[in-house]
Order: C-alpha cells, then sequence, then structure tokens
C-alpha cells in the first residue's frame, strides 16, 4: 500500500509513489505556487541563534 500525504499548497491527497512526479504536490500547478511563495519570502526559516557579528542588515559588525 502506497503512503498517502497531503499536497502542502492545496491540501488533496497525494500518493508517494515514483508515478507522481510533483510529490509531495499533486500538481505541477501546486508545485509552482509553493516555488513562487518562496521566491517572495512567504516562508522563512528562522534562525535560532544569529551570529552576534553580524549586524541587522547581515554587514560584519568589525
Amino acid at each position: 500500500m502506497a503512503t498517502v500525504v497531503n499536497c502542502p499548497t492545496c491540501g488533496a491527497k497525494v500518493e508517494w509513489t515514483d508515478k507522481n512526479k510533483y510529490r509531495p504536490f499533486c500538481s505541477e500547478r501546486c508545485k509552482q505556487i509553493d516555488l513562487g511563495a518562496w521566491a517572495e519570502e512567504k516562508y522563512s526559516i528562522p534562525a535560532v541563534n544569529p551570529p552576534k557579528d553580524f549586524d541587522d542588515d547581515g554587514n560584519s559588525a568589525h
């Protein structure tokens, strides 16, 4: 039995198989929507402990 996951974009049920070239997405459209969200910086990965030798603009404080 194949693993079934929810599409991260629309929530549709998706089989996680080699036949689905867009996995974990249900379609090319949902894959592109997600990519666009990353490009527009709608998602971010927070830094737990940002380096102390950089200021808020990312420039070296030295």
